[in-house]
C-alpha cells in the first residue's frame, strides 16, 4: 500500500517527456519520470529498479541534497506553482527497497570478474565507485582512514539532517554487493599507492577536499577561530553555552555549523555573508530552517579583521554593495568604503569553502585550483589510479560527488573488461 501523501506527489508529476529534471536539474540522470511513473501505478519495486541503474544513495540524496537547486528547480511544474516533491518520492522507494531487501534482486555481471580494484576513501563518490564496480563483479575493498565508513556523510552532515541509521542501512546495500572494507587506513600513513598498485588492477581516490579555506585576514590565526569543516566533522566543540558566535560564509557547510552551535548553547550566532540572500549557495530550506532556529544572517556584509591579543574578542566588519563587473554573470560584492562596524564575537567559524589536504596528494599532478588533476577517462598522472569527487573539484553536493564516482567506476569497468 502506498503512503497516501507519496501517491499524492506521484499524481502531480506531469510525466514531461523532455525530462528536464533529469537531464537538467540531476547530477546523476536519474530517470525521474519514468521511477515516478512506476510509484504512481504502485510498481515501487520496478521504480527502485529504475533508479538503481544510477544511483545507490538515493534514501540520502532524497533527503539532503539542494533540491531546488537541482532537480525540483527545474521541474516543469515550478514555473507556476510548486514542483514535485521528487527528494521525498526518491527517499521513499529507496527506504521501501531497503526494508523489503529488494537490493538483494538486483543482479551482478561478471564483465570484471577476476579483477581487484581499491577505493579510497567512503564518502559518496567513494561508495557510489565501489557499488557500480562490485555490481560489474569487480573484487572491490574500500580502504577507509575512520572506523567507519560514510565519510562526509559520516562525519560532516549533521544527525538532525541525516540519522545515522538511514546512512548504515545504505552502507550495508553496498557491503551486500560483495565489497569489502579495511578501516583506519589512511593514504601516506599506513596507506601507500606503490603496494596497492602490485595487488590491484584499479584505484580510484575519491577522499573529498575537506581543509577549510581561509580569508587570510588578520586575526585568522587567533584562539577562538575555527575551521567548519573540521568542526563537522571531528565533532570536537569548544562550549558555546552563553557565546556569541560568528559563521562567515553562505553554504550548506555554514548552515550546518551554524545550526549545529545554536543547538549546542550558543547566545547568539551570526552568519555573515557578503552577497544577497538569494545568491546564497545554500538550499532554501536549510536557510529557512535556520531562521526558524532563532540564527541571525547579515546579508552584504563581509568581515575584514579578527582583533584580540591572544583570542578572538571582537570582529571588524564592513557593509558591501552588488555592482555588475565586465565579463561576469554573477553580481560582485564591493565593500562600501567608511561602512565599517565592531560586533563582541567569542568564536568566529571559517565556512567559506575547502581545499584537500595539500601533503596527501603532493604525489599527484595537480589543476590550476590545487585539486587532483585527471582526464576526460578519470585517471589521474599515476599509472591505474582514478579520481573523482570533492578530491577533483566536483561541485561540492552528494550528488555531484556520486556521480563523479559513477562515472569513474564506469571508465575503470571500459579500460578493464
Amino acid at each position: 500500500m502506498i503512503n497516501d501523501t507519496i501517491q499524492k506527489y506521484t499524481e502531480y508529476c506531469l510525466n514531461c517527456p523532455v525530462k528536464p529534471c533529469s537531464n537538467k536539474g540531476c547530477p546523476l540522470n536519474n530517470d525521474i519520470p519514468t521511477f515516478i511513473k512506476n510509484v504512481k501505478e504502485g510498481k515501487i519495486e520496478e521504480a527502485y529498479r529504475v533508479l538503481s541503474k544510477t544511483t545507490v544513495l538515493g534514501s540520502i540524496c532524497g533527503r539532503i541534497c539542494p533540491h531546488m537547486k537541482q532537480c525540483e528547480g527545474s521541474c516543469i511544474r515550478g514555473i507556476k506553482g510548486e514542483p514535485v516533491q521528487i527528494g521525498e518520492i526518491e527517499a521513499y522507494v529507496f527506504d521501501e527497497a531497503i526494508k523489503n531487501e529488494w537490493y538483494k534482486n538486483i543482479e551482478k555481471t561478471t564483465e570484471l570478474q577476476g579483477k581487484k580494484v581499491a577505493v579510497i576513501g567512503s564518502g559518496p563518490a567513494g561508495l557510489t565507485c565501489a557499488y557500480f564496480l562490485a555490481r560489474s563483479g569487480a573484487d572491490v575493498t574500500i580502504f577507509e582512514k575512520s572506523h567507519e565508513l560514510g565519510g562526509i556523510l559520516s562525519h560532516g552532515i549533521p544527525k538532525f539532517r541525516l540519522e545515522k541509521s538511514i546512512l548504515s542501512k545504505t552502507i550495508n546495500v553496498i557491503l551486500s554487493m560483495g565489497v569489502k572494507a579495511k578501516y583506519n587506513m589512511e593514504l601516506g600513513k599506513n596507506l601507500y599507492l606503490d603496494n596497492l598498485q602490485k595487488e590491484y588492477d584499479a584505484i580510484f581516490i575519491g577522499i573529498g577536499a575537506n581543509v577549510s579555506s581561509k580569508m587570510d585576514i588578520e586575526g585568522e590565526n587567533l584562539i577562538g577561530v575555527f575551521g567548519g569543516n573540521e568542526l563537522l566533522e571531528n565533532n570536537n566543540h569548544p562550549s558555546y553555552l552563553n557565546k556569541k558566535v560568528a559563521v562567515i560564509g553562505g553554504g550548506n557547510v555554514a548552515m550546518d555549523t551554524a545550526r549545529t552551535v545554536k543547538k549546542l548553547g550558543a547566545k547568539n550566532v551570526y552568519v555573515i555573508y557578503r552577497r544577497a540572500e538569494e545568491q546564497m549557495p545554500a538550499e532554501e530550506k536549510e536557510i529557512k530552517d535556520a531562521k526558524e532556529e532563532g540564527i541571525e544572517f547579515l546579508f552584504q556584509n563581509n568581515i575584514i579583521k579578527i582583533c584580540g591579543k591572544d583570542k578572538v574578542e571582537k570582529i571588524e566588519c564592513i557593509k558591501t554593495k552588488l555592482v555588475q563587473k565586465d565579463g561576469e554573470n554573477r553580481l560582485s560584492p564591493v565593500n562600501i568604503e567608511g561602512s565599517n562596524y565592531y560586533m563582541y564575537i567569542d568564536y568566529v567559524i571559517m565556512a567559506v569553502g575547502s581545499k584537500p589536504e595539500e601533503k596527501t596528494i603532493n604525489q599527484f599532478e595537480k589543476n590550476k585550483w590545487g585539486y587532483i588533476n585527471i582526464d576526460e577517462n578519470m585517471k589521474t598522472s599515476i599509472d591505474k589510479v582514478y579520481a573523482g569527487g570533492d578530491i577533483v573539484g566536483e561541485k561540492a553536493t552528494v550528488a555531484w560527488a556520486a556521480s563523479s564516482g559513477r562515472r569513474a567506476a564506469f571508465k575503470i569497468i571500459e579500460k578493464l573488461k
